[in-house]
């Protein structure tokens, strides 16, 4: 351990769960999963900390709240980066990346502490092909950097940066597990509504598919830009039986994932969505695009049905396929649910990261 016999102190570094997003679930995941294990002492810095009175009137302010957010989460580094052996950081791309990742990594190696990024991006790729004059010379200061996906492994080789994946994972004692034998036409999608996820292509597919089922329902879990985009897109094509569900905490999701028959996920770019192994564990059937990783994820036949990206009359296809066709729903739930268990809970997760803790804590002086 570091020091002598105590703990390893980590700070975790990451959003917080004010806007729900993979990232942030699985920074409170692993923040609640660490403090299970003696041999670490987590913390958690938030990239966007709520402020109070005032300051937090400022944080409703266009751009102002960028600066006001940032220099309170720098001053919370300031404070926390000496207290700790480790700081695992988890990150996006782009301007996220300069915002978050960057400057704790700057930090905790001026500090002389040993520094985990997490990175989870599906952009990875256009990142480091746009903006890898500045982000590789960063990026490498890290003692070493974490993905989620052997996807996110190979894009960081092509980059010339070695990576090492540890997969995201859920809670199984929590998600309770059904198996759809005779599934009914009860559709659930519950990515934001950003350009990257397609949203458009879901409700598309599910036009089709409601004109040859017309009892058919969609549930739309998220928010985002598009928002009124989609609304009036299911206004335009007629479709009833359509809820906007809006925001909903990871304790909910539990309840509409059992609610559900079928999953549609359509993303253009796309990593380890924490959606797909959260259905694998619920025994919801996953239709999707093949975008980045979900290939990595989703064996197309045995645990999930993909499609070609933006191809809305195939997403609507294999979704009537799973409805239709006997046997299909069970089998690929049955896989799903077994892959959950071996690759996706906290047990077969937890070793990787104690290791790599071990292996990164400064040594005994």
């Amino acid at each position: 351990m570091s020091g002598s016999d105590r703990p390893i102190r980590i700070l975790l570094v990451g959003p917080s769960l004010r806007k729900l997003g993979g990232q942030a679930i699985q920074a409170r995941r692993l923040l609640e999963s660490f403090r299970t294990i003696p041999a670490l002492e987590p913390t958690f810095q938030a990239t966007d900390p709520p402020l109070p009175g005032l300051l937090g009137l400022l944080q409703r302010v266009r751009f102002v709240r960028t600066v006001v957010t940032e220099i309170a989460y720098l001053g919370g580094l300031l404070v926390r980066i000496p207290r700790v052996d480790v700081v695992h950081i988890f990150s996006a791309s782009y301007f996220s990346f300069l915002l978050g990742p960057a400057p704790a990594i700057l930090l905790a190696r001026l500090m002389g502490k040993r520094v985990v990024l997490n990175y989870r991006s599906g952009e990875a790729d256009d990142h480091l092909t746009r903006w890898g004059w500045h982000a590789k010379p960063v990026i490498r200061l890290a003692h070493a950097i974490v993905v989620p996906s052997s996807y996110l492994v190979e894009v960081f080789a092509r980059h010339g940066l070695v990576a090492e994946p540890v997969e995201n994972f859920v809670n199984l004692a929590v998600i309770p597990f059904r198996l759809r034998d005779h599934p009914r036409p009860r559709i659930l999608a519950n990515r934001n509504f950003e350009p990257l996820y397609n949203v458009a292509c879901v409700v598309r597919a599910f036009a089709r598919i409601q004109r040859e089922i017309p009892d058919a329902t969609l549930t739309l879990v998220g928010e985002g830009s598009q928002g009124s985009t989609i609304r009036a897109l299911v206004e335009e094509l007629g479709l009833r039986e359509v809820r906007f569900a809006g925001a909903v905490a990871p304790g909910e999701m539990t309840r509409l994932y059992d609610e559900a028959d079928v999953y549609l996920n359509a993303p253009n770019i796309d990593n380890m969505p924490n959606s797909l192994i959260e259905c694998f564990a619920a025994g919801l059937p996953i239709v999707s695009t093949d975008a980045g990783g979900i290939p990595h994820i989703v064996a197309d036949g045995l645990s999930g049905l993909l499609v070609p990206v933006g191809d809305d009359g195939a997403l609507a296809q294999a979704a009537l396929r799973v409805l239709r066709e006997p046997g299909l729903a069970g089998r690929l739930t049955a896989a799903a649910r077994a892959q959950a268990l071996e690759k996706y809970s906290w047990e077969s997760v937890r070793e990787r990261w104690q290791a790599l803790y071990h292996r990164l804590s400064p040594p005994a002086r």
